[in-house]
């Protein structure tokens, strides 16, 4: 088993410095989950570029936090589900619709159950949407452009859940109480 290594701003390769900068400027702190992507400036300078698009663009942080955790949920991203349940709970997401996620279910509310069951769907049929699931998106308030706008979020979002599965950073303090096992879903 591979060991890699949790760089800092101070230990990374140099390419990857400014990522880890702008990440530690957007949360305060590296995850642990950057200073693993780190050992390669060009995953992490990916997921950063793709980290300001997909923040920047027209769906809010909630729905963001609901697609990122549905689709940690979905690739069996242990670090991911614990840092994004933490996340969606801190953008205002309730306790029940962060468990129902985890578990594999929709949440209750109508817009971000299409925007779980879309990404999820995504993930499980690898981009092959019927004509019936993209209408059921659409019919829940979103356009087009938001239809593959959620592709972004899922690239963005399948950069850390593979490089988490890959990589296996260990669990930050903060987010501990959201630690998440494989197979509960």
């Amino acid at each position: 088993m591979t060991n890699f290594p949790m760089h800092s701003i101070e230990t990374a390769p140099e390419a990857s410095k400014p990522s880890l900068e702008a990440l530690n400027s957007a949360f305060g702190f590296i995850p642990n989950i950057a200073g693993a992507m780190a050992t390669s400036p060009v995953l992490i300078g990916s997921l950063t570029d793709l980290f300001a698009r997909v923040h920047g663009g027209n769906f809010n942080e909630a729905e963001i936090q609901i697609l990122l955790l549905t689709n940690a949920v979905t690739n069996n991203a242990e670090w991911a589900v614990a840092f994004h349940s933490y996340l969606a709970i801190a953008e205002g997401i309730d306790a029940e619709t962060v468990t129902s996620i985890r578990d594999g279910a929709l949440p209750e509310d109508a817009k971000h159950a299409a925007l779980s069951k879309l990404t999820r769907t995504l993930i499980e049929k690898r981009g092959g949407l019927g004509s019936v699931e993209k209408r059921e998106f659409l019919d829940a308030g979103y356009d087009e452009s938001r239809l593959l706008e959620v592709v972004a979020v899922l690239a963005a979002s399948t950069i850390t859940n593979y490089t988490a599965n890959i990589t296996q950073p260990p669990l930050e303090t903060t987010f501990q109480p959201h630690a998440w096992q494989t197979g509960r879903r």
